[in-house]
């Protein structure tokens, strides 16, 4: 039987990240862990470096191919990036 004042673990650990000033950094990292995920393996595959840096998502890429391709659907990956972490977390992409 739960009490009035119980919350459930998500909550807690919820309330624990934005007390601490840790939820940036955690969707930052959440973002990089799901960037497989996201564009697929082929993308995952030629991908040699991803992190986040002041709200930029830095992506090194080893095909000049797909950096082509990805640079003209940048404005798309950065609304489902945005929507699968819930908050906005990437204003830019830059493309190495």
């Amino acid at each position: 039987m739960r009490k009035p004042n119980d919350i459930t673990l998500k909550e807690g650990i919820g309330k624990m990240l934005k007390v601490y000033k840790l939820k940036g950094k955690f969707d930052e990292t959440a973002v990089v862990a799901f960037w497989p995920e996201l564009m697929g393996m082929a993308v995952a595959n030629r991908t040699t470096q991803v992190y986040v840096f002041q709200k930029k998502l830095f992506i090194r890429l080893e095909s000049s191919v797909i950096k082509n391709e990805l640079l003209m659907v940048k404005t798309g990956i950065i609304q489902k990036i945005n929507e699968r972490a819930g908050t906005e977390v990437i204003t830019d992409i830059v493309f190495l």
